[in-house]
């Protein structure tokens, strides 16, 4: 199912022009700053289409001839286009506030075909505008609001602004609004982040039953049950330091012992991992860090090249470190290795074993979040060959 922008134009891709709030020239055409470089890459690496929707007080009327509107309209479509901007349809009503049209913004007469349709997903469609009343149009469609609000807004504000105002518990909007920005740059950030959905991957076998969520551009917010609490702590560091929302629950054999468990999810995170990055388009590819844990100290930095490789140069003195068998932590590093597709180099100084082994989950943690992290000017695979 497709997902929708609905995009205010005037105040949101261009500027408004007060008091009138018509542009009603060529020359006053102003667009905001890097308006078509990011929409150009939201249209170039997201999945959205772009539906114009805009209210343009008695178009066609003697106060604003349709002959002064369309030169000036068309000339912002083909300024668009020529960046790769396309919009699939284009809504504009022509009343005036008093007329209580179902078709004026926040009304959605023109937009029923969009609710009726089987092929469009709304739910995670956003309306993105600078109006009170686009904000009240996701509402009403039954979707998520991009304010787009600039500083100086309030000083802007019309009599239809301040009546929706009056009428409306604003503590109710915060449930709609998704970003409240005056950056074109943060918006293509936000949709950029959300656009890597959750996934849930589920592994079952003789051994074990594993069930993972991984939110790559989450919090940090885990929910760790294998059953090992030394385990269950590393992981929930891996979490923390990366900023992964990760959800974990294993049933595993450790009436056996503690290997399947322990190895199943390091294979099993690993899977995860190679599908939500795909084909890793954007990102930043390689992670390095180097961590000090009172007198130990880790070293991580790996490659989410489509290679395989462990290079593990870390000495345990104790047998187990709480439930955990320390010879289990290589295996594990090696499971997320083979089956993440990445190379892999993790070394460890140090006395207390506790330490070293949570410096090493720490280090990992921060060296898959440099590598997973978007570069907003560069959405290429991130090889010279032009492929992972």
């Amino acid at each position: 199912m497709k997902k929708i922008l609905f995009l205010d134009r005037d105040g949101t891709i261009i500027r408004e022009n007060p008091p009138t709030y018509q542009i009603d020239s060529i020359e006053k055409i102003i667009f905001y700053p890097k308006v078509i470089f990011f929409l150009s890459k939201i249209v170039q690496e997201l999945d959205y289409d772009l539906v114009m929707v805009t209210n343009q007080d008695g178009l066609g009327t003697n106060q604003y001839p349709e002959e002064i509107f369309w030169p000036i309209h068309n000339h912002i479509l083909n300024i668009l286009r020529t960046e790769g901007i396309h919009f699939s349809s284009i809504y504009i009503d022509k009343t005036y506030p008093d007329e209580k049209s179902l078709t004026r913004k926040p009304g959605i007469g023109m937009l029923n075909s969009y609710l009726k349709s089987d092929l469009y997903d709304i739910s995670k469609s956003f309306v993105i505008g600078d109006r009170i009343t686009d904000v009240l149009l996701a509402k009403n469609l039954g979707c998520k609001s991009i304010w787009f609000k600039e500083v100086h807004y309030c000083k802007n504000i019309t009599q239809e602004e301040k009546n929706y105002y009056s009428n409306i518990n604003k503590i109710d909007l915060e449930t709609i609004i998704s970003l409240k920005t005056d950056s074109w740059k943060e918006i293509y950030e936000y949709l950029s982040l959300i656009s890597n959905e959750k996934y849930v991957y589920q592994r079952i076998t003789l051994e074990t039953d594993i069930k993972i969520s991984v939110f790559l551009y989450g919090k940090g917010i885990s929910n760790i049950q294998t059953g090992l609490g030394f385990f269950d702590h590393l992981l929930q560091q891996l979490a923390f330091h990366s900023s992964i929302d990760i959800n974990i629950k294993i049933k595993g054999d450790l009436n056996v012992d503690e290997h399947h468990s322990i190895e199943d999810t390091g294979i099993s995170l690993g899977k995860t991992f190679d599908k939500i990055l795909g084909n890793k388009k954007g990102i930043e590819r390689y992670g390095f860090y180097i961590i000090p844990m009172d007198e130990s100290l880790a070293t991580v930095a790996l490659d989410f090249g489509g290679r395989s490789k462990l290079l593990w140069k870390v000495k345990f003195y104790r047998e187990k470190i709480g439930k955990v068998p320390t010879e289990m932590f290589y295996h594990f590093f090696r499971s997320f290795s083979l089956y993440a597709k990445c190379n892999l180099y993790i070394h460890a100084i140090g006395k207390n074993e506790h330490h070293k082994i949570e410096a090493i989950f720490k280090c990992f943690a921060r060296a898959i979040k440099m590598a997973i992290k978007k570069n907003i000017f560069d959405h290429k695979i991130p090889s010279s060959k032009g492929l992972l």
